[in-house]
């Protein structure tokens, strides 16, 4: 067994040995010791949460910006719908203006 020739530049041999030492390097940087994880111990007591003022204004101010936020992506999407609504033709053509080749330019005044 130990009479045999070991060629270093081989691929399995220089795999081996990159593994070897990526593995003594996690190894070395992983940490030893854990450190225990401390709970309060739950008191024998039912204690309900009451919420006070702050707590109540807290929470209804996340649920205002809830609300904006969903206002606001429906009226995005919904923009999007109308620009791609206005690039799109059923014939193939697209343009932000329907233009027909001869055809009235309306121009509106308010």
């Amino acid at each position: 067994m130990w009479n045999k020739n070991i060629c270093f530049t081989s691929r399995k041999t220089t795999l081996l040995i990159v593994v070897i030492l990526l593995s003594t390097l996690v190894l070395a940087v992983w940490p030893t010791t854990v450190e225990e994880i401390k709970f309060t111990p739950i008191s024998e007591k039912n204690e309900i949460w009451v919420p006070t003022e702050e707590d109540i204004a807290y929470q209804d101010s996340m649920y205002t910006i809830i609300k904006n936020t969903q206002s606001d992506i429906t009226s995005i999407k919904q923009d999007i719908v109308h620009i791609l609504e206005r690039l799109d033709y059923e014939d193939g053509t697209w343009d932000s203006i329907r233009y027909v080749k001869g055809g009235k330019i309306d121009q509106r005044r308010n």
